[in-house]
């Protein structure tokens, strides 16, 4: 294992190891009419276990997919059978992996990795899948601490823009413009003055079976957008989860000097005292 990945190929080869702990992230926004777990029930990778994102979320506060407290997150990590000792492998469908290994490493746990491609590259292999609920692990212990350091909040932000930190947006061209709506009601179109975006999608190989680009790859997605990876970075988007997609990313480029807005637009959006960008008024 190194770059914060692991092949299907290494995780086929490792499944049923002890203390080793498969984790489907599957996610889908709240208004989708979907529910991930309907997608786990009919098709997962062998021995892996659900983690619904929602679960793991702090349930006061009015933003969504807020950081939980220390507490909430080991009680929840402990139930499904992870100690502190643990290897944990995380996969989806989709775009949701880095927030959760970004989750685990702000709690005090580094020995995380993504399942390069996920469950969409295991299937096309022709890998087995089961169906059904989850086996119940045995409850363990899971010892968390919020690590600070790794996260940003509105204040960070504000000192931020302008300042010579880079503040990179992962949302859609159409969200960050103002062009298209927020995505949530009550949230305010726009972005963040001084903000760069650089969309999550485009750090995924649709060639490969979105499986991560490469390294060098993303760096020229980086530079093209006019983000220097090698300072101090704070990410964004709409509720903290592509934004971890971009640190992900920034991480294998070798620079750790970043942090993610944990509120992000959802936060930014809906508040008076923030400024808001549009391509209709850029000066607005």
């Amino acid at each position: 294992m190194s770059d914060w990945l692991v092949t299907t190929d290494w995780l086929a080869s490792h499944l049923g190891d002890d203390k080793l702990a498969v984790l489907d992230c599957s996610w889908y926004l709240p208004d989708s009419g979907k529910q991930a777990i309907d997608d786990f029930r009919r098709s997962h990778i062998p021995t892996a276990r659900f983690i619904d994102l929602s679960a793991v979320s702090d349930p006061t506060s009015p933003y969504v997919n807020m950081l939980p407290s220390a507490e909430l997150w080991a009680t929840e990590i402990g139930r499904l059978g992870i100690d502190n000792e643990t290897t944990v492998i995380i996969y989806d469908g989709g775009y949701v992996s880095a927030r959760l290994w970004w989750m685990f490493r702000v709690f005090g746990h580094d020995n995380v990795r993504i399942l390069d491609g996920g469950l969409r590259k295991w299937v096309a292999e022709g890998r087995p899948v089961e169906a059904g609920d989850a086996g119940q692990p045995t409850p363990a212990v899971f010892e968390a601490a919020l690590l600070p350091g790794r996260v940003a909040d509105i204040e960070d932000v504000r000192s931020a823009l302008g300042s010579g930190v880079i503040v990179v947006d992962a949302r859609t061209a159409a969200r960050f413009d103002g062009t298209e709506g927020s995505g949530y009601p009550g949230v305010a179109s726009g972005h963040m003055p001084n903000a760069i975006n650089t969309p999550w999608a485009k750090f995924f190989d649709p060639a490969n079976n979105f499986a991560f680009v490469d390294t060098e790859a993303a760096a020229k997605v980086f530079a093209d957008a006019g983000v220097d990876v090698r300072g101090r970075v704070i990410t964004t988007c709409g509720s903290g989860v592509t934004a971890a997609i971009l640190g992900f990313m920034i991480e294998r480029a070798g620079n750790g000097n970043w942090t993610l807005y944990d509120g992000s637009w959802h936060e930014w959006g809906q508040r008076d005292d923030t400024p808001k960008l549009t391509a209709a008024k850029p000066d607005a």
